[in-house]
């Protein structure tokens, strides 16, 4: 028996972390769809007539399905009654179905078909969801964003379900092992597609001087095709490692409507979960406007359009540097040799530095905003190792929280007095991005591994599913708002660009976003109160939250 188990894939180190590595890029390509139309809403605004309002409506119709339609509820009885291999290709391929409709709402196909047409006079009004004022769609909508909004509530389907699948995987490969270092691991990786997003996104719209924003969402469908590939290869190693053990896929243990109320039940749950939703609601609908928020408050040069800086080799090159930033600085976490790891560390540095500098030159908003993910990936693999072996979760979350809220006041006070100042206003926004992704790092590194501390086994999958669900509510919610927010506290800005005193290429950069991110950093505030409420029910009830996951 025990030399069985010393065979199996999972005792592998370099198995365990093959298969993470196919799950994070997996997650890495849903991450650049995710995000494939934020650093482009002035392009969209421009050519395809979507107002804040209208970006907004359809960014937050993500998570529309998920939320209102409790799809990602059924995504995770799908997980626990179908295993981690079936669900997982399942998701890759409804992203990938979601994907394809959203490229066609925006590409020059659609417009003037009948489509666009059954579009423009329907889904005006939705009895019930009008009334509560929670429809994804409204009166005067681009049929474009109406129809790309189907499309992302497919996607979103996929994409959370992929989520609560991959978290489920992690544990059942990691589980007694590295774990937070593997989720921090994980998400540290997929979240590089953030900067991906944002450094190749605008440069396919704007390809060859003709800009199309089709492109940029062609893209990101054809790395969803990716992700599904990734998913199917996992589903084969998963496969084998059953074989191995002789253990049953999680299908063989079946779901009860009472699990749901042992996990409704516990009060670390439920605080875990506001946390969650409150840390991403301050993040991904911010990620969606950041690119804008910066065009809005920065001053942009004009760069020569024969020079180096303007053509798209320097995006090739600023990307690898970027590749390097990140494989440097993760893999200093692993090294075992004090030279190599300080000597991977300096050249991590020293590549942020230089691709700091090619984002200043480039004189874009989406270049520097592509600085997000890289601290983080090189800190949360220490946060998770942190975990694992030291522990103190909730400690980390309310670090996080004095940071979160700490970059939006950051962005919506200090970065306006900036404003054509050129490089002082460009080091302020890269140090608050790199702060604002580190303070990021510290929810997968330490709010996922503690799940499995709050809830039985076998209803993980549902455990998580309800997270995202609620963590959902708040992704539905806040791009919308935040757009809306954007349209009543710019009011003769909306006014000028309606009687055509200013072009919509105007507008798209002249928001003010003061209320916005003031709005974001309240939610700040709630998760720090909230992160103080968790220590204190861990210590009244020992949940074990900051106690090491390794002992």
């Amino acid at each position: 028996m025990t030399e069985n188990i010393k065979t199996t894939l999972r005792d592998s180190a370099a198995m365990r972390w093959m298969v993470l590595l196919f799950m994070a890029f997996a997650m890495f390509c849903s991450y650049i769809f995710m995000d494939i139309l934020s650093p482009i809403k002035d392009l969209m605004q421009s050519t395809r007539g979507w107002d804040s309002t209208a970006f907004g409506t359809m960014q937050g119709s993500e998570t529309f399905l998920n939320v209102f339609v409790f799809f990602l509820i059924f995504a995770g009885i799908i997980l626990d009654k179908m295993g981690v291999r079936f669900t997982a290709v399942l998701s890759g391929l409804v992203m990938l179905i979601g994907a394809t409709i959203n490229w066609y709402a925006v590409t020059e196909s659609f417009i003037g078909s009948g489509l666009e047409a059954w579009f423009n006079n329907n889904l005006n009004y939705i009895p019930v969801f009008d009334e509560l004022g929670i429809s994804p769609f409204y009166l005067g909508m681009p049929a474009s964003a109406k129809f790309a909004a189907v499309g992302f509530m497919i996607f979103g389907c996929g994409c959370e379900m992929a989520g609560i699948t991959v978290s489920r995987g992690i544990v059942k490969w990691f589980k007694g092992r590295e774990m937070a270092l593997a989720m921090g691991s994980e998400m540290a990786l997929a979240r590089l597609g953030v900067a991906t997003c944002m450094i190749f996104s605008p440069v396919f719209a704007r390809l060859g001087g003709d800009i199309d924003v089709s492109r940029s969402v062609a893209f990101g469908v054809v790395l969803l095709m990716i992700a599904l590939i990734m998913f199917v290869v996992y589903f084969f190693m998963d496969k084998k490692l059953d074989a191995q053990t002789g253990e049953a896929e999680e299908k063989d243990d079946p779901f009860k409507i009472s699990d749901l109320g042992k996990i409704l039940s516990s009060s670390g749950f439920w605080l875990v979960a506001l946390l969650c939703v409150l840390y991403y609601s301050a993040i991904f609908p911010f990620q969606k406007y950041a690119v804008n928020m910066l065009q809005c408050n920065l001053t942009f040069t004009e760069v020569d359009p024969n020079s180096f800086w303007a053509g798209t080799a320097v995006t090739v090159v600023q990307y690898l540097i970027m590749l390097v930033v990140a494989a440097a600085s993760f893999a200093s976490n692993f090294s075992k040799k004090k030279e190599t790891k300080y000597g991977l560390l300096a050249l991590a540095v020293a590549a942020l530095v230089v691709f700091c500098y090619m984002g200043y030159m480039r004189q874009s908003a989406e270049t520097v905003f592509a600085v997000f993910p890289l601290l983080a990936v090189g800190i949360t693999p220490i946060l998770g190792n942190y975990v694992d072996h030291k522990g103190k979760a909730a400690s980390m979350l309310v670090l996080g929280s004095i940071l979160l809220i700490a970059c939006h006041l950051t962005f919506a006070f200090v970065l306006p007095m900036f404003k054509g100042s050129g490089i002082a206003g460009i080091v302020v926004s890269y140090l608050t991005i790199l702060v604002l992704g580190a303070s990021f790092s510290l929810v997968p590194a330490s709010l996922w591994p503690s799940v499995p501390k709050l809830v039985d086994a076998k209803i993980i999958g549902s455990a998580y599913a309800l997270i995202f669900w609620i963590q959902n509510i708040g992704l539905w919610l806040f791009p919308m708002l935040i757009g809306k927010v954007l349209d009543n506290t710019n009011p003769q800005l909306v006014a000028d660009l309606k009687n055509g005193v200013i072009t919509p290429e105007q507008a798209a950069v002249s928001y003010d976003y003061t209320a916005p991110l003031v709005m974001l950093a309240c939610l700040g505030v709630a998760a720090l109160v909230l992160g103080f409420v968790l220590k204190a029910v861990d210590k009244k009830k020992g949940l074990g939250l900051e106690e090491p996951n390794i002992k």
